[in-house]
């Protein structure tokens, strides 16, 4: 019995390494033109290599070119993002759609009739923050902001002074020439310069027009320039006035007057001599000084940041 296997063995790879022929003949001559032997494990061989060889060739294919997507369980990176961003926006437009429809619809049936305009039913937002108590400021918040608001109306301190006014393409003049005796400090409530002058005539700082013209009886005669971008110069304790309201004045025109701030000290000695009574008056201390203030938007400025004194 195992002879007989070791025998049919020997017999099957005799079988496949058995040598065939394959000829090529010409037809007319019967010339042998072309011949192959070749054995049956030799074909398949050939066969299997072939095989591998268009797998290789297949695969290397596929995976160099965009043919890999259609692989299943194959997906780039990026065309996994582009697939969500792709679904989220189809989501939101479907989504938008909806919320279109709707409006649409709700148009049609106010056109129709079948809905009012205004719904009773709406939610009116003021009521509802008017009835929370939780809201409502007590009496003595109401007190204090009334308090407040009252000892801040009136308080120029407040302000804050716009050193940042724009100074570009504007050339300030100097009203006056003369000694600054009293600087700007909002602090202490003083928006302005005083100068001891040296001349007599007061001319304008920036070209402007004349918003007001006329007496104080703390201050004396006023004047006040409107300028361009929002400037307003101030001159006070004049005694005579060149300008009227109205008028429109240039960059170093004259426009008033300073006046002369008596300082007059009269002293009255009675000296009795031989019953004779005899007044002596001195004068002294006497000076001219003009009070020069200068605004920007209604916020004081110093004016030495943007005129040389």
């Amino acid at each position: 019995m195992a002879k007989r296997k070791d025998k049919n063995r020997h017999s099957f790879w005799k079988r496949m390494h058995f040598k065939y022929r394959l000829s090529i003949l010409n037809e007319n001559t019967l010339e042998e033109v072309w011949k192959l032997r070749v054995s049956m494990f030799n074909g398949i061989m050939l066969y299997l290599t072939s095989l591998f060889i268009l797998m290789v060739v297949s695969s290397v294919i596929i995976i160099s070119t965009p043919l890999r997507n259609y692989l299943p369980g194959y997906l780039d990176s990026e065309i996994r993002e582009q697939a969500i961003k792709t679904a989220m926006q189809v989501d939101s437009l479907e989504q938008q759609q909806h919320y279109q429809e709707a409006y649409l619809q709700n148009i049609k049936d106010i056109f129709a009739g079948k809905v009012q305009p205004e719904s009773k039913n709406k939610v009116d937002t003021v009521r509802i923050a008017e009835d929370d108590k939780s809201l409502k400021s007590t009496s003595r918040e109401k007190k204090y902001r009334q308090d407040y608001e009252e000892t801040e109306k009136y308080n120029l301190s407040s302000i804050s002074t716009s050193d940042q006014a724009p100074t570009e393409g504007v050339t300030f003049f100097r009203p006056v020439r003369g000694v600054v005796t009293s600087h700007f400090n909002a602090s202490l409530h003083r928006y302005g310069l005083q100068i001891a002058a040296a001349s007599d005539n007061i001319v304008a700082t920036l070209e402007g027009v004349v918003v007001f013209a006329g007496y104080d009886p703390d201050a004396g005669y006023i004047l006040q320039l409107q300028h361009k971008n929002g400037f307003i110069s101030v001159y006070k304790g004049v005694s005579m006035l060149l300008k009227k309201t109205g008028d429109k004045v240039r960059t170093g025109e004259a426009i008033a007057i300073v006046s002369r701030e008596s300082g007059d000290v009269e002293s009255n000695k009675n000296k009795k001599d031989k019953g004779n009574k005899e007044n002596i008056t001195a004068a002294t201390d006497r000076k001219h000084v003009l009070q020069f203030e200068l605004w920007y938007k209604g916020s004081p400025v110093n004016p030495e940041l943007y005129i040389s004194f």
